[in-house]
């Protein structure tokens, strides 16, 4: 395990009830209650996605200017709530805090738009990060598999170098997709296992030995595969 690679909203700091405050004044706007449903497929989703499921859900043309216009909305409003100052995941900031005094390089790869994750690193710290990949900035955000691409190869690694901690299907479809061991610590929507997956309830109680032990299993479980 040469690097770890963390997703944000969800993982890090428990956001995504911050992007649902968000979501439902949108909604509340059109007269309208986001069920149950859509607020699960959208976890991990890009600002893109997101519009896109919700304009759908409301019954609204998918005009491409008025879907730019709401995305905006939606991460200004979001901004504001992020400047509030974001809680912690269970176990995260002591798990970072772990891995900076053992000198393990760490990437921030998430789907929010840079402006908005610009924010929320005001809260997190930047200092923990060795590089930062955000939605905005690859061809195509999670569940493709561009964004851990791109951040292995900022940090000068090979994908399968790297442990990401993820708690979405969108954020470990994308991991996996890329070649990464995942740790999946799901927040509010189930992850189903897979061969390059391993599952945790939370990050408290971990250290960093824990996860190059998480590390070592699936990487010894695929080479096993290919032998």
């Amino acid at each position: 395990m040469r690097a770890v690679l963390w997703d944000m909203d969800g993982t890090l700091v428990d956001s995504e009830k911050l992007w649902d405050i968000s979501l439902n004044k949108l909604y509340e706007f059109h007269g309208a209650t986001m069920s149950r449903q859509t607020r699960t497929a959208l976890v991990g989703a890009s600002a893109e996605e997101t519009m896109v499921t919700v304009y759908t859900e409301l019954g609204l043309d998918h005009d491409p200017a008025a879907i730019a216009g709401s995305i905006q909305w939606l991460h200004d409003h979001t901004a504001d709530l992020f400047d509030g100052g974001l809680p912690w995941c269970p176990g995260a900031r002591e798990m970072l805090e772990a891995l900076v005094s053992e000198a393990v390089p760490m990437a921030l790869v998430t789907n929010t738009q840079r402006e908005l994750a610009e924010r929320a690193l005001n809260s997190i710290g930047r200092h923990y990060f060795t590089v930062t990949v955000c939605g905005d900035e690859v061809p195509s955000g999670k569940p493709a598999p561009d964004p851990y691409l791109r951040a292995a190869e900022l940090l000068g690694l090979e994908p399968g170098d790297c442990l990401a901690i993820e708690d979405s299907v969108t954020g470990s479809t994308a991991a996996e997709r890329a070649g990464c061991a995942v740790l999946v610590v799901p927040n509010d929507v189930p992850v189903p296992g897979s061969e390059r997956r391993r599952h945790a309830e939370s990050l408290a109680g971990l250290d960093a030995a824990a996860l190059r032990r998480v590390y070592r299993e699936i990487d010894r479980e695929a080479r096993d595969r290919t032998a």
